[in-house]
């Protein structure tokens, strides 16, 4: 008999890596920690569901993981993306993600003649979650990992897929390889990272007839909050069903301001199976990452950006995230924003904006970050990259970029 609160393949549902059908596994019960390679794509999609079909706790990895590595049944471990610091090892309830399955399939009106497509690999959560929710309801997936664009593009179209869950660089790269839009779609589910204007812009086109939605969470805590079309530009919208936040100032007091974003929700991770975060804590049923945001008073989240990435120029706070959302908004560009050693204010900003000095010139974005952010926030130089180094969860990959910059500097 399945355990009540564990994952399972539904039975109207079909699975496809690409255009092969993955085979249903039999069921059992083994309680085994299963280590599962995340490629080639049907391998790790055969193992899964296997892992699922007997009950067993498992890992999905690009990497190999040590050999002390493990979870108990009924728990399942993802890793965390990496983009400045290294990878970690999160371990979860089943149960934390099966009550988001449930909160979705009613909010988005799910239903059983819904398809998903998921376009990266399963060791990135945002994907392995996808998979996972539609086989639980009752949906067919499609893992379109490791296909180029325009190949990802007209899989989604032949399957009728109606749900899409990408992140904001998978979506860049989606609407510059498609042929033709995707009309089937109805939902666009976007999370790991900021949605920049011109993306959404795209992803509209691309999508005609699709609600595009973003949430705003992180590994250790799912979902957090999740916008819409009404959530004005900038917010990362309201608290996601379930979530209660708090905003707690550097002496941990409530505030009103800017301060450290605390989650309380059914969605928590139980605790790292490998590595750590001193800025990861936990107090009274709540968990922090290091975020900071500010409330507004129609309960909307701003973020700010990572402590672990603010930085301090003279005698002014800044978040890389604040400034790149700028460029971003002004070029329609990707962007990462560094932090330089500086001998008269402490630190200075450095910009690497994807694409060329023609496409975006260097002047006019320094210019423009002054006047909207002033003069010790805006980058003291812009380089360009044909394309910034990706982690394989889509996200920036902060440390190669800064290694590569030193060679620039």
């Amino acid at each position: 008999m399945r355990a009540q609160g564990s994952f399972r393949w539904h039975q109207d549902a079909r699975l496809f890596a690409g255009q092969s059908e993955v085979p249903r596994a039999p069921e059992g019960q083994r309680d085994s920690f299963r280590a599962l390679p995340a490629t080639p794509t049907f391998d790790a999609l055969t193992a899964l569901t296997t892992a699922i079909s007997q009950q067993a706790p498992f890992c999905l990895s690009d990497r190999p993981l040590p050999d002390d590595i493990a979870c108990p049944p009924g728990a399942f471990l993802t890793l965390t993306g990496g983009a400045s610091g290294q990878p970690k090892a999160v371990r979860r309830s089943q149960t934390s993600w099966i009550a988001s399955f449930d909160v979705n399939a009613d909010r988005f009106a799910l239903t059983r003649r819904d398809s998903v497509a998921v376009l990266g690999r399963l060791s990135h959560s945002l994907s392995l979650y996808a998979v996972l929710e539609a086989l639980h309801l009752g949906l067919d997936a499609h893992v379109l990992a490791d296909q180029p664009p325009r190949q990802q593009a007209s899989q989604i179209a032949t399957s009728g897929a109606t749900i899409l869950y990408a992140t904001p660089t998978q979506l860049r790269l989606l609407a510059r390889g498609a042929a033709a839009p995707l009309p089937s779609l109805r939902l666009v589910l976007c999370g790991g990272g900021a949605l920049d204007a011109a993306t959404r812009a795209a992803t509209g086109r691309l999508c005609p007839h699709a609600a595009v939605h973003v949430f705003y969470g992180a590994a250790e805590t799912s979902f957090i909050t999740l916008a819409d079309a009404a959530t004005p530009e900038g917010s990362v919208g309201r608290p996601y069903l379930g979530v209660e936040l708090r905003l707690l100032d550097a002496a941990g007091q409530p505030t009103s301001d800017v301060g450290e974003i605390w989650v309380r929700s059914p969605y928590l991770f139980d605790g790292y199976a490998q590595g750590c975060s001193t800025e990861t804590r936990r107090q009274d049923g709540f968990v922090t990452v290091g975020e900071m945001g500010e409330l507004d008073d129609k309960g909307q989240l701003w973020i700010g950006g990572r402590r672990q990435r603010m930085v301090q120029i003279a005698d002014q706070l800044v978040f890389p995230e604040a400034v790149e959302a700028v460029i971003a908004a002004h070029t329609g560009l990707p962007c990462a924003v560094l932090p330089r050693d500086d001998a008269l204010r402490g630190q200075h900003l450095i910009a690497v904006v994807e694409g060329t000095a023609e496409a975006a010139r260097p002047e006019e974005i320094i210019a423009h970050c002054r006047a909207a952010l002033g003069p010790l926030a805006a980058p003291r130089r812009v380089y360009f990259r044909a394309e910034l180094p990706l982690l394989p969860s889509g996200k920036i990959d902060l440390n190669a970029l800064s290694n590569w910059l030193e060679g620039q500097i």
